[in-house]
């Protein structure tokens, strides 16, 4: 298997494993990626994933160009298939099937051990909370290959960080240091390679501690309102937001904070 899936007390740990290409993705890998998401999507229990690559050289190096079917379903334009060809059947959720998913409302931490390059920068930038090692580096290199980040690497990057900051990257083509992706907000958080899993489980705990109804709802309601009027968006009465305020929860919040207690979540 090249995509393991983990999931222990309300946290799903999603890691590619093929260090041998810097955890580049083929199609194989592209399919196993959006089986879990679909799986997650469904699956009430879970409150937070984490999505990594194995080692620590490299998070995703974007399309493994090397095999057959890179680009089949997912994955970056092959050698053997033009960009047009690409573009024109490209998969609706971005690469990997997470970097334009609007359906996953569960919170999503990036866990980069090593380069976000590509295809693996546009699944970053999928991603919610970001936390980085020192030595990752972060890019769109497309262009220095005579492509284009068409997998939400365009739309996605100056949304995050700014026009200035993205064109920088953009149309040079160039990767930046763990540092500057912090200064410019792509990231949430740089640590020694050592702290890395407990920086994430910090940002895990405090995840943990929120209503899930309550996270759901906000993530639903950043995500799919985006390019809305602000009074738009607040009209909106959208499906999460309502089951939260709605929710047990909800009462359970009040009642612990009153109580002077942690709440006990139960998701309902």
């Amino acid at each position: 298997m090249t995509i393991h899936l983990d999931v222990a007390d309300h946290v799903a740990r999603v890691t590619i494993d093929r260090p041998s290409v810097l955890n580049a993705l083929d199609a194989e890998a592209t399919a196993a990626l959006e089986a879990v998401w679909q799986r997650l999507e469904a699956d009430r229990e879970v409150r937070a994933v984490v999505l990594t690559g194995v080692g620590e050289q490299a998070f995703c190096a974007g399309a493994d160009m090397r095999s057959d079917n890179a680009a089949a379903d997912g994955g970056k334009a092959a050698a053997n298939r033009t960009g047009l060809d690409y573009w024109a059947h490209a998969h609706p959720t971005g690469f990997g099937g997470l970097s334009l998913r609007t359906t996953l409302d569960i919170p999503i931490i990036a866990r980069v051990n090593g380069h976000a390059l590509g295809g693996g920068l546009e699944m970053v930038l999928g991603c919610d909370i970001i936390v980085a090692a020192t030595h990752a580096t972060f890019g769109l290199t497309e262009p220095r290959v005579g492509r284009l980040p068409v997998d939400g690497g365009m739309v996605l990057l100056p949304r995050r960080i700014g026009y200035r900051a993205a064109m920088g990257m953009l149309l040079t083509g160039r990767r930046i240091s763990a540092a500057e992706a912090l200064a410019n907000g792509l990231v949430n958080e740089v640590v020694a390679p050592h702290e890395l899993d407990r920086a994430v489980d910090r940002w895990l705990a405090d995840i943990l501690a929120c209503a899930p109804l309550s996270l759901r709802a906000i993530k639903q309601t950043v995500r799919r309102t985006a390019q809305l009027a602000p009074q738009d968006a607040q009209a909106l009465r959208l499906p999460a937001v309502i089951a939260c305020l709605v929710s047990q929860d909800g009462e359970e919040g009040v009642r612990a904070f009153l109580e002077k207690r942690p709440p006990v979540w139960s998701g309902s």
